[in-house]
């Protein structure tokens, strides 16, 4: 009669895995961790994170308020436009003036373009600089921390 089959991982003994001590050479310490110096490394994350979110923040506020202008600014200046076209009193005026607020009304929207990506660019940079400072003062504390065991 053939022997029922078994599953030899259900029969292996896992705690032979896990003996450091034949990895480290019969010596194994945990490290000191200081979770004084853990927690203040991660407060400072925190408040570059908090600093970082409230810069964006602003930098959308400004944004979106100087899009508003460039709106309101456009409502205006199209009136305006309407109305001088209107007031032409030749139909050859009319496609004269209408030609130029054309042209007009596209290099300002070109020149409100390039200073909405400036402005996004330049708040791109900040952020990027907030986190890039963070992440190297995050790593020599780490370091110090390794070293001494406590936060600088």
């Amino acid at each position: 009669m053939s022997k029922p089959f078994t599953n030899p991982f259900f029969e292996a003994d896992i705690s032979k895995l896990f003996d450091f001590s034949k990895i480290t050479g019969g010596e194994f310490r945990m490290p000191q961790f200081n979770m004084e110096a853990a927690a203040t490394l991660q407060r400072k994350n925190m408040e570059a994170y908090t600093a970082l979110n409230q810069a964006m923040f602003e930098s959308f506020q400004a944004l979106c308020r100087r899009q508003a202008d460039v709106a309101r600014q456009m409502m205006e200046e199209t009136t305006q436009t309407v109305q001088a076209i209107v007031a032409s009193p030749s139909p050859e005026e009319k496609v004269m003036k209408q030609a130029e607020a054309s042209k007009m009304a596209m290099e300002k929207c070109l020149a409100n373009m390039r200073d909405i990506a400036e402005t996004i660019s330049k708040c791109n940079t900040q952020a990027l600089e907030t986190v890039s400072t963070r992440m190297n003062e995050g790593m020599d504390e780490l370091r110090g921390i390794i070293k001494t065991g406590r936060a600088a």
